[in-house]
C-alpha cells in the first residue's frame, strides 16, 4: 500500500496503526492513464477510490452531448459518484482521468465489510462526505451569477492549481462559460496593470 494513503488515513487521528493496516488489503492500486474512466455514467456506481497521484474530472453528458464539468479532484482526496454509489446505483455522471493517475480502489461489499469492522472508518467518510459537500457549496457560492472575468479571478486566487493542470475547456466547462469568454477573460486580467 502506498505511503500516501497510509499517511492520510494517520492524518484523520481516527484510525491506529493496526486498523490502518486492516483497512489497507481492501484497497487495490489502478493505474489509469490520463483520459480513462473511473466510473462511467449510467453504469452502476459500485467502488471508491482515494487518489494517490494524478487528477480527474467529473462530468454529465448534456442533451446536445456537451461535457458539464462538476467538479476537480486530485491527490489525497476521495472519488465516486457519492449519492449512487451509497444507494448502490446507476452514476448519473462519469469520472475520467485528466492526467496519469493512481487511485486505490475499494468495492462496495469491501466497504460496508470495513465500516463493519473498523468503526473508525465511519467518521472518515463523514468526513469526506462534510469536505464535498463543502465543495459545492464553494462552487455555488464562487462561480454562480458571477461574470467570466470574475470567475477567472476567483479560479486564480483561490484555486490556481486548476489553472495550471486543467484543460481549457475543461476548466471553462466548470465554470460555465465558453473557452472564448475563459479567453477573453484570460486576456483581461493578464493585461498589464490589471492584476
Amino acid at each position: 500500500m502506498t505511503n500516501v494513503f497510509e499517511n492520510y488515513l494517520s492524518s484523520t487521528g481516527g484510525l491506529t496503526t493496526e486498523e490502518i493496516n486492516f483497512s489497507s488489503q481492501f484497497f487495490k492500486p489502478v493505474q489509469l492513464k490520463k483520459g480513462e474512466f473511473f466510473i462511467c455514467e449510467d453504469e452502476l456506481c459500485d467502488h471508491i477510490g482515494f487518489i494517490a497521484g494524478g487528477g480527474v474530472k467529473a462530468y454529465a453528458i448534456d442533451e446536445e452531448g456537451k461535457e458539464n464539468v462538476t467538479c476537480f479532484k486530485f491527490e489525497n482526496e476521495f472519488v465516486t459518484s457519492f449519492p449512487e454509489f451509497v444507494a448502490q446505483e446507476k452514476s448519473r455522471r462519469s469520472v475520467r482521468t485528466i492526467e496519469d493517475t493512481v487511485i486505490y480502489r475499494i468495492n462496495y461489499p469491501d466497504y460496508r465489510h470495513l465500516l463493519g469492522q473498523v468503526t473508525a472508518w465511519n467518521s472518515v467518510i463523514r468526513s469526506v462526505m462534510e469536505q464535498e459537500y463543502s465543495q459545492k457549496e464553494q462552487y455555488l457560492l464562487n462561480y454562480n451569477n458571477k461574470s467570466a472575468v470574475d470567475k477567472y479571478r476567483h479560479v486564480l486566487s483561490s484555486e490556481p492549481m486548476l489553472v495550471r493542470r486543467i484543460a481549457t475547456q475543461d476548466l471553462a466547462s466548470y465554470l460555465g462559460i465558453t473557452q472564448r469568454s475563459l479567453t477573453r477573460a484570460k486576456g483581461q486580467i493578464h493585461r498589464p496593470g490589471v492584476l
